[in-house]
């Protein structure tokens, strides 16, 4: 039986997919798309695969707690809320143990206090690579050091050493066969970007032309990025009112409250953008066109003193819900439309021990507890960084609560509160632990559904609090809980879209192999069948 040459064709076409539909992924940084390839002549989709880059969120956590919770309680909160990406101030053993195995992809830093002797021994460097990477990695998923940060304005007398302290961490890396993995740059403030409006006209301070001509060398040689802080809640508070609270907020705009470049003619709806394109104007200013930037800092704070009137929960809120659908949307700036611009949430923790004025103290997603600070509303853009938080809380007793506090407010649920309390009834599943804690917090946590999740109704006069842990236990299934968590928040709801959950697993990929070859082999047998 002879083949016509249209068949061969076919077959090779198919060979030639099936095999490409097969690629590596690295956890947030390339994912599979997939796109349908049409062959009319035979009336199927044929499916191919492209790589393209993938936006993530990551959290920042400082230290600057007075009760700090212990690195394997940090490392539960992020398991528990998904939290694939984070930035450490420095290269703390503990938390690097912590991480290790949980395919949490870390940022460690230099903290600038260490610049100056790094930037001027090269042993020092190896050293600190030596103890602070090499020694936790590959177990700990170490991708990025961040050598200082904000030195030009934070420690300027180190500037000076900035490009060797990179350059010495750099060999180091390339000593141990790690700078293909391992990244290395240094968080810059927005602030040395002179005349960021319009982007188009925007160029660094020059004074630091000497440093930055050579780091940006170093960072387009290398393959890394430009780190950039942005903090669109600043450039609001010094504008005296030019700017736009529902700019900064990263507020949809019509088109006639849009900012517009007179330059380019290019509308920016929101600050974000516009500074990330101001870099970008600036780089290119310099004449380096091909060095992405990351934004390692944005945030606003939940609370101030009574002259930051904007530091607010409902902005705070706001701003990091809408910021999170814009990074995940991969919707870029207008500049560069569609490029991702992976960004680090400015804070984890609200830092109580931070110096100045109210609000620094307050910038994080979560207090100390555990209990968040308020609730990121994001459904179908995911969570902080997986699922809408508001699915992932619950409404606990307070731990030292006053227990006749506790009783009256658990007989007012039960009663007035028209909660379902049968449950707890002795012989029922949730009637022991027999205590007052324990029944309460059912009691709360059902009402707390009951009225949708809203925080205001979790507080029972004080004696209640929200909290991210699942106080479900044995065949006691709280309200808002699909059953025992074991004390950990899991992942009870499909992945968004714009997930941020780690790529597909060895086992996920041999399956899709599989059933390519199966759906290959069944389009073979039906083709020769029509020869």
């Amino acid at each position: 039986m002879f083949w016509s040459m249209e068949c061969v064709f076919v077959l090779i076409l198919l060979l030639t997919v099936a095999v490409s539909s097969l690629v590596a992924a690295d956890d947030g940084q390339m994912v599979v798309k997939v796109e349908r390839i049409k062959a009319p002549f035979l009336g199927i989709e044929i499916w191919g695969s492209d790589m393209v880059e993938k936006a993530f969120i990551g959290v920042n956590i400082g230290t600057d707690l007075s009760d700090m919770p212990h690195p394997t309680q940090v490392v539960a909160l992020l398991k528990a809320q998904q939290i694939r990406h984070v930035r450490l101030y420095d290269a703390d053993r503990g938390m690097l143990v912590a991480l290790a195995n949980t395919g949490i992809q870390v940022m460690v830093s230099v903290p600038n206090e260490q610049l100056l002797g790094i930037g001027q021994s090269n042993s020092t460097a190896a050293n600190w690579v030596s103890h602070n990477v090499v020694a936790h990695y590959p177990a700990t998923n170490i991708t990025a050091i961040c050598v200082g940060s904000e030195v030009f304005t934070a420690v300027p007398n180190a500037a000076s050493v900035l490009v060797n302290a990179m350059k010495f961490i750099q060999s180091a890396l390339v000593a141990s066969n790690l700078d293909r993995q391992i990244k290395v740059s240094t968080p810059l403030s927005s602030s040395i970007i002179l005349d960021s409006f319009p982007p188009s006209q925007a160029f660094f301070n020059k004074t630091w032309n000497p440093v930055l001509i050579p780091m940006l060398n170093f960072l387009q040689s290398t393959g890394s990025h430009l780190m950039l802080n942005i903090y669109p809640y600043y450039d609001y508070m010094q504008s005296n009112g030019v700017i736009p609270l529902d700019y900064a907020l990263l507020k949809p705009l019509a088109p006639n409250k849009e900012a517009v470049d007179a330059n380019t003619l290019v509308h920016y709806s929101n600050v974000f953008d516009a500074m990330i394109d101001a870099a970008y104007f600036a780089m290119d200013f310099l004449n380096f066109t091909s060095v992405p930037v990351m934004v390692t800092e944005s945030g606003w704070p939940s609370k101030g003193d009574s002259n930051e009137p904007d530091a607010t929960l409902d902005n705070a809120n706001t701003y990091n819900s809408n910021l999170i659908r814009h990074v995940l949307n991969k919707t870029g700036t207008p500049k560069h439309p569609g490029i991702a611009v992976s960004t680090y949430i400015y804070e984890l923790y609200n830092e109580d021990l931070k110096p100045g004025p109210v609000s620094e103290k307050n910038w994080g997603l979560f207090n100390a507890n555990g209990e968040p600070v308020y609730i990121l509303h994001l459904t179908g853009s995911g969570l902080v960084l997986a699922n809408d938080t508001t699915n992932q809380t619950y409404c606990t007793a307070k731990q030292g609560a006053d227990p006749k506090m506790l009783q009256a407010a658990l007989d007012w649920a039960c009663g007035p509160g028209k909660v379902d309390c049968s449950a707890m009834l002795q012989g029922e599943p949730c009637y022991q632990p027999d205590n007052v804690f324990a029944h309460a917090t059912y009691a709360f946590n059902s009402y707390y559904n009951q009225m949708g999740k809203v925080p205001g109704s979790c507080d029972f006069n004080g004696v209640a609090a929200i909290t991210t842990t699942n106080p479900s236990h044995g065949t006691c299934v709280f309200p808002g809980s699909t059953g025992r968590m074991n004390g950990t928040m899991v992942n009870i709801t499909a992945p968004s879209m714009n997930s941020t959950s780690s790529a597909p697993s060895v086992r996920d990929l041999y399956n899709l192999c599989s059933t390519s070859f199966l759906v290959l082999l069944r389009v073979l047998i039906c083709s020769l069948v029509f020869l």
